[in-house]
């Protein structure tokens, strides 16, 4: 029974109207997903620069390149089971100035052994930043728009991608690669300061570790005057294995287990079609006969469909988000089979690559939304940043699945079959995932 004049937390954010406050704790998650993205993409811009400036090869590059993969899945891992003991604001401002800072001292590395070790510091940052941002944002958004707006922010992800190469382009040659690096690191470093003056705890974390009512009153007056009404707080999670201990705990215990390994299987399997793609269309499309250019204009078509995150988001909230990230998951495997049998025609190749990339990054970027509704407050940061550290595993099998399909000799229609089957083995475990025992979402 909740006692007379008591507010739960969460009645209190669907009731009242989405405010200023939460759009700046929004956009300042935005902001930090998007600076992941052009920190991430960051190497890949500048890797010609340094083979030009240093002399080196490209397999020599290679540890560089890898080196922030590492950074992220360790980072995921470490920073979950630390954000639901320590809070959400101190990992993430934490997570972001590391990211800045190693960033921006990659600027001044003078080997590739410093740039590498400098490049897995800002994995670490990076890999902790994002799923914090995600747990940060759900846990201040109303039901109703919980999914919409997650996957809204999800969506810098690759606009800061996308911008990263704009802005190296234009950058570089006035500059040098360094310049890329120093933006890359700096931006993040203010970002985290602003973070730290103005960015309120979680409310719901705090009442699930016993924080001070008047904390949780002074954060909720931000959204509405009728904060200062409520005698009490409360926090009511509709969920089995809500007063679990750690998040471990709680993402391993026997209601959430099921639905725990379906989501890191989704996420996984994602990652390997991701970078699959991303690494290996551009020789796979010049192998098929297509010009270096046109090879590399298509490929650049795949990446560019994040943004229908948003309209995923919008249908999670209204309909069972586990079937409609599913269906799109099993749209991509049927599309990215069809790009192997359209490689003879470059229009109908345009046109099916941009679909797969608009139905497979706009399945992946769901996902952590989907993770965020599935876990109660006690596991949230755990489940969400645990998915993604294990998925990046795939990201690095990603890297090697096709290499190793070319190896044996498979034709591109035989490697492209070869990978749709990820978006299918996806799309079946959140099937299940959605017979979970502890699935409402």
């Amino acid at each position: 029974m909740r006692a007379a004049g008591a507010v739960d937390v969460q009645e209190f954010l669907n009731e009242n109207r989405f405010t200023p406050f939460q759009w700046l704790i929004f956009a300042l998650c935005f902001l930090i997903v998007l600076l992941d993205g052009f920190d991430t993409a960051a190497i890949g811009f500048i890797a010609p620069s340094l083979i030009s400036e240093w002399g080196v090869s490209r397999q020599a590059l290679a540890p560089v390149l890898s080196a922030a993969l590492f950074g992220l899945a360790s980072g995921a891992v470490l920073a979950g089971p630390l954000s639901d003991r320590l809070g959400r604001k101190l990992v993430l401002s934490v997570s972001t100035l590391l990211f800045g800072a190693a960033c921006a001292w990659s600027a001044y590395a003078t080997s590739l052994t410093e740039l590498a070790v400098l490049r897995f510091i800002t994995g670490i940052g990076l890999g902790a930043a994002m799923p914090n941002a995600v747990t940060m944002m759900s846990e201040y958004c109303p039901d109703k728009r919980r999914a919409m707006l997650t996957n809204a922010m999800f969506c810098g992800f690759p606009l800061g991608a996308a911008f990263g190469g704009f802005l190296a382009a234009w950058m570089i040659p006035q500059w040098g690669w360094r310049s890329v690096l120093l933006l890359g690191g700096v931006a993040p470093v203010l970002v985290g300061i602003v973070i730290v003056l103005v960015l309120p705890e979680s409310v719901r974390f705090l009442l699930a570790r016993g924080g001070r009512q008047e904390q949780v009153r002074a954060a909720l007056r931000r959204i509405s005057a009728s904060a200062d009404r409520a005698t009490a707080f409360v926090m009511t999670e509709k969920k089995p294995g809500g007063s679990a201990g750690s998040g471990m705990a709680v993402i391993m215990s026997r209601p959430y287990l099921l639905g725990t390994l379906m989501l890191w299987t989704a996420y996984f399997m994602g990652l390997v079609i991701f970078y699959s793609l991303i690494n290996w269309m551009p020789l796979l499309f010049k192998d098929a006969g297509l010009s270096t250019q046109n090879a590399t204009l298509v490929a650049a078509l795949f990446p560019l469909g994040g943004v229908g995150a948003v309209f995923f988001g919008y249908l999670m909230d209204r309909y069972n988000a586990n079937a409609v990230v599913a269906t799109g998951f099993a749209l991509t495997a049927v599309s990215i089979f069809a790009i192997g049998q359209s490689a003879g025609n470059l229009g109908l190749l345009m046109a099916v690559v941009f679909v797969a990339g608009v139905v497979m990054n706009t399945a992946q970027s769901s996902l952590p939304a989907l993770a965020a509704a599935f876990y109660p407050t006690q596991g949230r940061a755990t489940g969400v940043a645990w998915m993604m550290g294990f998925g990046r595993l795939g990201g690095i099998a990603g890297s090697f699945l096709v290499a190793e399909l070319a190896r044996l000799q498979f034709g591109i229609g035989g490697i492209f079959a070869v990978v749709a089957l990820a978006g299918a083995v996806a799309a079946v475990a959140l099937l299940v995932k959605m017979a979970s025992k502890a699935d409402n979402t």
